[in-house]
Protein backbone atom coordinates (compact mmCIF):
# COMPACT_ATOMS: atom_id res chain seq x y z
CA UNK A 1 0.00 0.00 0.00
CA UNK A 2 1.33 3.83 -0.96
CA UNK A 3 2.51 6.18 2.33
CA UNK A 4 2.75 9.43 2.39
CA UNK A 5 4.43 12.32 4.74
CA UNK A 6 2.56 13.31 7.92
CA UNK A 7 4.10 15.80 10.43
CA UNK A 8 2.18 16.38 14.14
CA UNK A 9 3.89 19.49 15.13
CA UNK A 10 3.03 21.48 18.48
CA UNK A 11 4.85 24.60 18.86
CA UNK A 12 6.89 23.07 21.66
CA UNK A 13 8.11 20.28 19.03
CA UNK A 14 7.68 17.81 16.13
CA UNK A 15 5.96 14.84 17.48
CA UNK A 16 6.12 12.91 14.91
CA UNK A 17 7.33 13.33 11.17
CA UNK A 18 7.81 10.16 8.73
CA UNK A 19 5.79 7.72 6.45
CA UNK A 20 2.46 6.33 7.18
CA UNK A 21 -0.44 4.26 5.24
CA UNK A 22 -3.60 6.32 6.61
CA UNK A 23 -4.40 9.29 9.81
CA UNK A 24 -7.60 9.41 11.56
CA UNK A 25 -8.23 12.50 13.55
CA UNK A 26 -11.60 14.45 14.33
CA UNK A 27 -12.46 17.59 12.71
CA UNK A 28 -14.56 20.84 14.58
CA UNK A 29 -18.05 20.09 13.11
CA UNK A 30 -16.98 17.89 10.83
CA UNK A 31 -16.78 15.03 13.06
CA UNK A 32 -13.96 11.54 12.70
CA UNK A 33 -12.45 11.85 9.21
CA UNK A 34 -9.52 9.57 7.53
CA UNK A 35 -6.53 11.08 5.21
CA UNK A 36 -4.77 8.28 2.78
CA UNK A 37 -2.35 8.83 0.34
CA UNK A 38 -3.51 10.95 -2.60
CA UNK A 39 -6.24 12.65 -0.85
CA UNK A 40 -7.86 16.14 -2.44
CA UNK A 41 -6.27 19.21 -0.75
CA UNK A 42 -7.86 19.76 2.62
CA UNK A 43 -7.83 22.37 5.41
CA UNK A 44 -9.72 22.11 8.49
CA UNK A 45 -9.95 23.05 12.48
CA UNK A 46 -9.20 19.86 15.10
CA UNK A 47 -10.85 19.67 18.02
CA UNK A 48 -9.60 17.83 20.91
CA UNK A 49 -9.42 14.25 19.79
CA UNK A 50 -7.88 10.65 19.91
CA UNK A 51 -5.73 10.63 16.20
CA UNK A 52 -4.69 7.54 15.02
CA UNK A 53 -1.80 7.33 12.52
CA UNK A 54 -1.23 4.11 10.62
CA UNK A 55 2.27 3.99 10.01
CA UNK A 56 4.23 1.90 6.80
CA UNK A 57 4.62 -1.23 9.40
CA UNK A 58 0.71 -1.24 10.25
CA UNK A 59 1.54 -0.49 13.89
CA UNK A 60 -1.07 2.53 15.07
CA UNK A 61 0.44 5.27 16.92
CA UNK A 62 -2.03 6.81 19.09
CA UNK A 63 -1.87 11.24 19.58
CA UNK A 64 -4.39 13.18 21.80
CA UNK A 65 -4.95 16.36 19.76
CA UNK A 66 -6.00 19.33 21.50
CA UNK A 67 -7.29 22.19 18.73
CA UNK A 68 -5.09 23.27 15.90
CA UNK A 69 -5.57 22.42 12.06
CA UNK A 70 -5.08 19.55 9.70
CA UNK A 71 -3.68 20.27 6.26
CA UNK A 72 -3.54 17.69 3.52
CA UNK A 73 -1.24 18.85 0.17
CA UNK A 74 0.30 16.87 -2.25
CA UNK A 75 0.70 13.73 -0.60
CA UNK A 76 1.26 15.32 2.87
CA UNK A 77 -0.82 15.28 5.97
CA UNK A 78 0.38 17.96 8.40
CA UNK A 79 -1.53 18.30 11.95
CA UNK A 80 -0.63 21.99 13.59
CA UNK A 81 -1.76 21.13 17.24
CA UNK A 82 -1.98 24.19 19.55
CA UNK A 83 -1.17 21.22 22.15
CA UNK A 84 -0.42 17.13 21.06
CA UNK A 85 0.41 14.30 23.15
CA UNK A 86 2.10 10.81 21.91
CA UNK A 87 -0.03 7.90 23.98
CA UNK A 88 2.68 6.49 25.04
CA UNK A 89 4.10 9.74 27.04
CA UNK A 90 0.48 10.20 28.71
CA UNK A 91 0.18 9.87 32.48
CA UNK A 92 -2.77 8.12 32.14
CA UNK A 93 -3.73 8.10 35.99
CA UNK A 94 -3.60 11.61 35.84
CA UNK A 95 -5.61 11.93 32.66
CA UNK A 96 -8.10 9.69 34.60
CA UNK A 97 -8.27 11.66 37.80
CA UNK A 98 -8.46 14.74 35.65
CA UNK A 99 -11.37 13.23 33.36
CA UNK A 100 -13.36 12.26 36.92
CA UNK A 101 -12.99 15.97 38.10
CA UNK A 102 -14.36 17.48 34.68
CA UNK A 103 -17.56 14.58 35.43
CA UNK A 104 -17.89 15.69 38.78
CA UNK A 105 -18.02 19.23 38.27
CA UNK A 106 -20.72 18.73 34.94
CA UNK A 107 -22.45 17.01 37.62
CA UNK A 108 -23.09 20.21 40.17
CA UNK A 109 -23.16 22.61 37.07
CA UNK A 110 -22.75 23.53 33.41
CA UNK A 111 -19.36 24.63 32.99
CA UNK A 112 -17.66 25.16 30.02
CA UNK A 113 -14.03 24.66 31.42
CA UNK A 114 -14.87 21.51 32.91
CA UNK A 115 -16.77 20.77 29.75
CA UNK A 116 -13.08 21.48 27.85
CA UNK A 117 -11.27 19.77 30.59
CA UNK A 118 -13.30 16.74 29.98
CA UNK A 119 -12.37 16.28 25.98
CA UNK A 120 -9.09 16.80 27.13
CA UNK A 121 -9.04 13.91 29.67
CA UNK A 122 -11.30 11.94 27.20
CA UNK A 123 -8.68 12.77 24.24
CA UNK A 124 -5.99 11.55 26.31
CA UNK A 125 -7.54 8.23 27.62
CA UNK A 126 -8.16 7.22 24.26
CA UNK A 127 -4.95 7.56 23.07
CA UNK A 128 -3.82 5.35 25.82
CA UNK A 129 -5.84 2.50 25.03
CA UNK A 130 -9.67 3.71 26.04
CA UNK A 131 -12.15 4.59 28.50
CA UNK A 132 -11.88 1.69 30.71
CA UNK A 133 -13.79 2.38 34.01
CA UNK A 134 -15.11 5.62 33.22
CA UNK A 135 -18.44 6.99 31.60
CA UNK A 136 -18.48 7.04 28.41
CA UNK A 137 -22.15 8.28 28.15
CA UNK A 138 -21.10 11.86 27.23
CA UNK A 139 -18.68 10.79 24.51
Amino acid sequence: MATMQVEVVSPERVLFSGEAKQVITRTLGGGEIAFLPGHAPFLGALTECHTRITLADETVMDVAVHGGFVQVSGNKVSLLSDIAELGDEIDRDRAQRAHEAAEELLRKEHDAEAVSALSRAHARLMATGGLTGTSQAAH
